[in-house]
């Protein structure tokens, strides 16, 4: 599924620059940024309600394609400037992180564990 489809699936915003044509096959949710590190799979979309510097340290070290952020949570402008530095794709929904993940996977969109 591309970056695209899934952003209008959650009600995104865009918070940096983006490539709607990313393709995304499988996502890693949490808040953890330990359980990202521990399961993940490169090139997966990476859900987090955590907005600090780390969660974008995190999904470097581990990755992901794109950074979306649930509950209408928002970083601050440092945050998105090392995710910009790392070409990572910075989204926020409004939806929670239950049902962002639930919406994904009824869309075919696989968890990673």
């Amino acid at each position: 599924m591309r970056l695209e489809e899934i952003a209008a699936k959650l009600g995104c915003e865009t918070l940096s620059a983006v490539d709607h044509d990313i393709d995304v096959d499988a996502v890693v949710a949490s808040d953890g940024m330990s359980e990202i590190l521990a399961f993940h799979r490169p090139h997966a979309l990476m859900l987090t309600g955590l907005t600090n510097i780390q969660s974008v340290r995190t999904a470097v070290v581990a990755d992901v394609c794109a950074l979306i952020y649930v509950r209408g949570k928002r970083p601050d402008a440092k945050v998105l400037a090392l995710a910009g530095e790392h070409g990572i794709p910075v989204l926020a929904t409004p939806r929670g992180m239950f049902e962002s993940c639930g919406i994904l996977y009824e869309a075919g969109l696989e968890g990673v564990m």
